[in-house]
């Protein structure tokens, strides 16, 4: 009996171990697998994010080519305009643009001839040497830019307006409104050439140069900051008051002031009297004029007169007779920059 229930023990317990045995064993199985599963799911997370990284440098690589070497819209004063890439072969139709041109470092292929000293500027003379001429500015010559074989031409819808779909049918062609706001014909410029980023720092440049200009104008003049400001212009029958325009929209700028009877956003005002002198009064006269014997005889004859004489910038010997290509006629980049060295110089602040 006992033999019975000791073989019968013996059988459950072997069972028993095998039992267990055999659970241990699907247990490791299954850790194991289980292991692996995960392991072969974080490969495939890792392939995966790395599938994406590569992706997404593919994307940006490609969106970098399509701005470089794509198609661009360019809003301007005309409407837009698609350009394809960077242009090579540009023409500029004012003298803003062509000197904005020089300031990004771009040679163009034609150029309007200036205003004086023809066919171009005498600071821009040795960056523009050998450049074709391709007329006036008011009248551009179709046939010398066609001939050109340009990629871009740079216009003005003040000059330009009525050749524009002309233009326009020669190569890719962007307007500004006006000719002498020369940080928005940097701005268009940079756009339509591809160099926003070169464009952007030439402004930070200028904006860094006007804030040095302000702190120092501040510190040495003191209580004398702001000045006002009369920018002055004979002519062989008249005389001029410019309130805006490219010199007045750069020392407003600056800090400079307008006398009272000159807060107007007209370009000036033209004076055909001699009693109408006390109209130019300020702490300081800013001089430009035309190198001709009439204007200079106008500019003696008024400058003579008793009334000059009483005006507050003669008394304090703040009469100054500046260039008139860089503070008039220029209407660019480094031509603002002249003024400004101009400025400063006369002002002591340099």
């Amino acid at each position: 009996m006992i033999k019975t229930r000791m073989n019968s023990y013996k059988k459950v317990t072997t069972f028993s171990l095998l039992a267990f045995f055999l659970a241990f064993t699907l247990f490791l199985t299954g850790c194991g697998e289980n292991e692996l599963d995960q392991n072969e799911n974080n490969g495939e997370t890792e392939n995966t994010e790395e599938s994406g990284t590569e992706e997404q440098e593919q994307e940006q690589e490609t969106e970098h080519e399509t701005a470089a070497d794509g198609v661009r819209v360019i809003e301007h004063a005309m409407g837009t305009t698609e350009i394809e890439g960077t242009p090579e072969r540009i023409v500029t139709l004012y003298q803003g643009a062509t000197d904005v041109i020089v300031a990004f470092g771009v040679t163009p292929v034609g150029v309007v001839e200036s205003w004086v000293q023809q066919p171009v500027y005498d600071y821009l003379k040795g960056d523009l040497e050998g450049v074709n001429i391709v007329g006036l500015e008011t009248q551009p010559n179709l046939e010398e830019i066609a001939a050109l074989n340009p990629d871009l031409i740079i216009a003005s819808k003040l000059r330009h307006e009525e050749v524009y779909e002309q233009l326009s049918q020669i190569a890719p062609t962007v307007t500004h409104e006006s000719v002498f706001a020369f940080k928005e014909t940097v701005e268009l410029m940079g756009e339509a050439m591809n160099k926003q980023e070169d464009a952007a720092q030439l402004l930070a440049d200028w904006d860094a140069r006007v804030a040095d200009f302000q702190t120092k104008a501040a510190a040495e003049l003191g209580e004398q900051w702001p000045i006002e400001v009369s920018i002055l212009n004979f002519r062989a029958d008249h005389a001029r008051i410019y309130f805006t325009g490219f010199a007045g929209s750069i020392l407003a700028e600056l800090g400079f002031e307008r006398p009272e009877n000159q807060k107007s956003e007209e370009w000036g005002v033209m004076l055909s009297d001699k009693e109408s002198i006390p109209e130019m009064n300020a702490d300081i006269f800013y001089i430009f004029n035309e190198d001709d014997e009439a204007v200079q005889a106008t500019f003696e004859e008024w400058t003579s007169h008793p009334l000059w004489g009483n005006l507050d910038a003669v008394q304090n010997d703040q009469v100054f007779i500046v260039d008139e290509v860089t503070w008039n006629m220029a209407g660019g980049y480094i031509a603002a920059n002249l003024m400004l060295d101009d400025i400063s110089e006369r002002l002591g602040l340099e």
